[in-house]
């Protein structure tokens, strides 16, 4: 009896918009759920193991190379990298701009780096930035490209991500999700070279664990005002990220690669051209 090659979906971040995702593209395939923590994954496993889905998990830290090479040594042990699904990362809340710094901007470019060496012909990946990059202000393209090419252990050397040029971290998350979509557009050529795709989504206040935090911490009321005056009026859901995410990875999206998809109630509009727009 012919036996099909296992195909596995990496998700990274055990939260709610990489199981949404994930259950959207994983039917047949086998889901490698991976967190800082065990809980987590081993919780989000219970779910979509309930639901149908062939399921193992891992730990790992993304502010280290060796423990994302881990990873990857792991995902290729049960099959081939089919897709992978980078939604882990903290907020501004969450972490100091140094953390903020190495695990959302330094974290996801060696994921993308080393991911890049293993994913399949006509594989695809999804990383979730966020709404945030869209509202840092320009930066030169003497930055831009740094940000999207430098070799992923140079990065924090960078001048301007120097923690006397970063003024919060609130700077420091706009800036590594400015990073994330830059690097995945740089990330894309490389990808292409082996058949695949990937691409980020920008998504905006989601209802999830995190941006409850975000919501009830110190930028909570401006959150709030931030949903109240978008032209939808709400934050949005996790499935409707999934939605996004499942496009992207799925033939629909097969001519897409090396793009943002900026997802926020139209934050980003007020935010340059309406009610929000900086006096």
């Amino acid at each position: 009896m012919k036996t099909n090659p296992i195909k596995v979906i990496v998700v990274i971040g055990a939260g709610s918009i990489g199981q949404a995702i994930a259950r959207r593209v994983s039917a047949g395939k086998h889901v490698l759920l991976a967190d800082l923590h065990q809980g987590n994954a081993d919780a989000a496993a219970k779910v979509l193991s309930e639901a149908g889905f062939e399921v193992s998990t891992t730990t790992v830290d993304i502010s280290s190379r060796v423990s994302i090479q881990a990873l990857v040594e792991k995902a290729t042990g049960i099959g081939s990298v089919n897709g992978l699904i980078q939604a882990a990362g903290v907020s501004p809340s969450q972490a100091s701009p140094s953390v903020i710094l190495h695990v959302d901007l330094y974290g996801n470019a060696v994921i993308l780096e080393e991911f890049g060496k293993v994913i399949e012909n006509g594989g695809s990946g999804v990383v979730i930035a966020s709404q945030s990059g869209h509202r840092l202000p320009a930066l030169t393209p003497e930055q831009n490209k740094a940000l999207a090419t430098l070799p992923a252990d140079e990065l924090l050397s960078l001048d301007f991500l120097q923690l006397d040029q970063v003024k919060d971290s609130l700077h420091a998350y706009q800036l590594s999700k400015r990073g994330n979509s830059l690097r995945v557009m740089a990330e894309a050529v490389k990808w292409g070279k082996r058949g695949a795709r990937i691409n980020t989504i920008s998504p905006g206040i989601i209802v999830t664990p995190l941006a409850k935090d975000e919501l009830t911490g110190p930028r909570g009321e401006g959150y709030r005002h931030m949903i109240e005056i978008s032209a939808v009026g709400r934050a949005g859901t996790p499935d409707e990220v999934g939605n996004v995410g499942a496009l992207l990875m799925g033939q629909d999206g097969a001519f897409i690669t090396g793009s943002d998809f900026l997802m926020d109630g139209g934050v980003t509009a007020a935010y340059w051209y309406g009610e929000l727009a900086p006096r």
